[in-house]
């Protein structure tokens, strides 16, 4: 047994390094036949190094916050922060080595996921709730929750591994049924302009799972953190946020069919999240395009909830000519841009092909490395 002499814990950290253990013989021999005492060197003893001497001011800062009930230790420590007129937020961001794929750059499904965090941050920042994605007093009485009814994703280059990355995001009204959401993606050590992202959300029951209005009460809570003017991640006139997802109809040129959702694959609102539908849609992706390619933007539209024991069908075919209503294998031509192809897809319920989501990508060449 370990015995300790009564000094704090504090003491006992810093002095670790100078704890020094009577009648210790060498390393790795350790006896088990009698109690060892650790003597620590008074506190006043202890030099700090630097680092240890930031840590410390670090502490005593994140003591001070805490203890004054100004914000909380997350608020502290996130690289993040409300804009001056307190219409958007920006917050940094370091892509970790887990984070990347086989192109060694962010995977698209982690760039939708910090989309998604730094959206969550900019709303827990206003007060919304932390037990929900962004919900207000109201919505909480009213058991009200937002889901996703669509998301358009444009990368023009992917970060690496430890490179910083700058989002700004807003929201902002989208008629009488929703809300909406936009993203601007910089790298921070060269400001170049990385991405951009926009998404749509509408309001539904928690308990009866049927969408629901906007109600006044919830828009006013809303709006007094949005840009007076409409503000748009895509203010081009005619962009491809805009466009029009047809449906895709079988037979399509490529399947994977019989996919499950993991239980880590449900959120908070206990269903699918819908990153996760991205990397359905890329399963049955040809891997010759998967080889050669890499994403360069990518639109979804959300149109069931997909549950757990839901068993879910990928399809996919190149994108017909403008004009022609479906696709096929046998309908419909592809376009023949070999160095940008377009693909549609489906995903739909396995057992009665009940439509979950339809999709649309369009790919450019990798970049030489």
């Amino acid at each position: 047994m370990l015995k300790l002499c009564s000094c704090n814990v504090t003491d006992q950290i810093q002095a670790s390094v100078q704890c020094r253990f009577p009648g210790s013989p060498g390393p790795f021999a350790f006896r088990r036949r009698s109690p060892v005492s650790v003597s620590c060197s008074p506190l006043s003893r202890l030099k700090l190094t630097p680092v240890q001497a930031v840590l410390s001011s670090q502490q005593k800062e994140v003591a001070k916050v805490v203890k004054s009930g100004s914000g909380s230790l997350a608020d502290l420590l996130r690289l993040g922060s409300l804009a001056e007129d307190g219409l958007s937020y920006n917050e940094k961001y370091i892509v970790r080595c887990y984070e990347v794929g086989i192109n060694k750059t962010a995977t698209i499904e982690t760039l939708a996921n910090l989309l998604q965090e730094i959206g969550s941050n900019h709303a827990q920042s206003l007060g919304f709730s932390t037990d929900g994605f962004a919900t207000t007093p109201t919505m909480r009485k009213m058991h009200l929750i937002w889901v996703t009814a669509r998301m358009h994703i444009e990368i023009y280059k992917y970060p690496a591994w430890s490179d910083v990355v700058e989002i700004e995001t807003w929201c902002q009204s989208e008629g009488r049924i929703g809300t909406r959401r936009d993203w601007i993606l910089k790298d921070v050590t060269t400001g170049e302009l990385i991405g951009r992202a926009t998404g749509k959300w509408v309001m539904m029951n928690q308990d009866t799972r049927r969408l629901q209005k906007v109600s006044d009460d919830v828009r006013e809570e809303h709006l007094i953190f949005c840009p007076r003017e409409p503000r748009l991640a895509f203010p081009e006139k005619n962009n491809k946020s805009l466009k029009k997802i047809i449906k895709l109809e079988d037979p399509a040129q490529y399947s994977r069919l019989g996919l499950t959702p993991r239980r880590a694959d449900l959120d908070m609102n206990h269903h699918v999240n819908y990153v996760t539908y991205i990397g359905w849609v890329l399963e049955s992706m040809p891997q010759e395009i998967i080889d050669t390619h890499e994403l360069q933007s990518i639109t979804l539209d959300y149109r069931r909830e997909c549950l757990q024991d839901d068993v879910v069908d990928s399809l996919t075919s190149p994108e017909p000519i403008d004009g022609t209503e479906t696709v096929s294998e046998h309908n419909g031509p592809a376009r023949e841009d070999a160095d940008c192809p377009q693909f549609l897809h489906l995903l739909r319920v396995s057992c009665d092909g009940q439509e979950i989501n339809r999709g649309r990508t369009e790919w450019r060449k990798k970049p030489a490395r």
